[in-house]
């Protein structure tokens, strides 16, 4: 059993995506050839954003956005504990001061609640991040972020396609960051991500920025880096476009049969509910669970594949703990503890998922999956 099935859905792409990739073969530009300004301008369309600019992974893209916005050596930007490591490490890369903010136990993600407190006068950027594929609450981050005059980055590497009061994640911000890693609802086959904005000087920035800071051949007209997408990866991209809505809907289809399947194990088993004014991609679908160690060694025992994402809140990880001597997140600490992430994926078949279920249910101390 697949964990996610990448193998099913290249088989079910194969012509379209082996005819994108041959037309590459065939003009041989791999770096910026004209599929990389088509995705461009498809995922901009997609999104309702203005401008979306490719670059070479999600952690590329939250770089390439937040040395845009001139984030320097000093500077604060608010994000939260609960989350893939890249979003602290692109801010200390900088020298800049990651401020974190507890999440909510329902979304996981970043509390509004308490965002007000942690803004400083060297607060600098907000970056929320959408984890698992739900957005955050971004109209109230937003709010609070604009009476301030500080921009927000949304980071939307798990949520790409999920929507919110009626706007698409990526959309909702200043700016917006996505990651097109494999795993990912919409995947490459390697490193990929973008960055979207509605502002255009911002979208200049961008582009110089993941090319070395060019503004035009070898005229540098700022610090960049070599960030750009590989021509080949837009074109499995926009192969993998064409299915992208029918996968989502079907994602959301695995996740609600798994919400009833699961319904009735608390407290041993907990689903995570999503807002009613959004809706998820489910990047994971992601259960608490109060044992989870004897959880996962029950499922490992009856071939079910399973992954923690994140087993370390971020202000204990080794490499950045110093730089929250004494700091508890207690809602994070929680989740890094119960967290356990089941097989999703569009494929995922439902005598499949019964029989995931039928051994959780039976791993949670229940007979048989409802």
């Amino acid at each position: 059993m697949d964990f996610i099935d990448l193998k099913t859905q290249y088989r079910t792409l194969k012509a379209a995506i082996d005819a994108r990739i041959q037309k590459v073969l065939d003009h041989g530009q791999y770096v910026l050839g004209p599929e990389v300004a088509e995705l461009e301008q498809r995922l901009a369309t997609y999104v309702g954003a203005k401008h979306a600019v490719a670059c070479a992974s999600g952690t590329d893209a939250l770089l390439i956005a937040l040395m845009a916005l001139d984030i320097k050596p000093g500077d604060e930007v608010i994000t939260c504990p609960f989350t893939f490591v890249a979003t602290v490490e692109m801010i200390v890369l900088l020298g800049a001061k990651p401020v974190l903010v507890d999440v909510q136990p329902d979304t996981c993600n970043l509390d509004p609640a308490l965002l007000e407190r942690a803004i400083t006068p060297r607060t600098r950027a907000i970056m929320p991040v959408a984890l698992y594929g739900q957005p955050a609450d971004m109209d109230e981050v937003n709010a609070i972020a604009t009476k301030r005059g500080i921009p927000v980055i949304e980071d939307a590497a798990q949520s790409f396609g999920a929507g919110y009061r009626g706007r698409k994640s990526c959309a909702l911000s200043t700016v917006g960051c996505t990651s097109f890693f494999p795993s990912k609802p919409l995947g490459c086959y390697g490193d990929g991500g973008a960055v979207f904005t509605d502002d255009t000087a911002l979208a200049q920035a961008f582009r110089e920025i993941r090319h070395h800071g060019q503004a035009g051949r070898y005229h540098h007209t700022r610090l960049g880096i070599n960030g750009r997408l590989d021509t080949i990866q837009c074109a499995v991209l926009l192969a993998k476009l064409e299915r992208f809505d029918w996968e989502v809907e079907q994602r959301q289809v695995v996740a609600k049969r798994y919400d009833a399947m699961l319904a009735g194990l608390e407290p041993a088993l907990r689903t995570l509910p999503i807002r009613a004014d959004r809706t998820s991609v489910y990047a994971q679908y992601t259960v608490r669970c109060a044992e989870r160690a004897a959880m996962e060694q029950k499922l490992k025992a009856a071939d079910i594949p399973t992954a923690v994402h994140y087993p370390v809140s971020l202000h204990q990880q080794p490499a950045y703990a110093h730089l929250f001597p004494g700091a508890s997140f207690a809602v994070s600490e929680a989740l890094a503890r119960e967290v356990l992430s089941l097989p999703m994926h569009p494929y995922l078949d439902e005598i499949t998922q019964r029989r995931i279920v039928d051994e959780v249910r039976a791993a949670s101390g229940a007979r048989t999956a409802l």
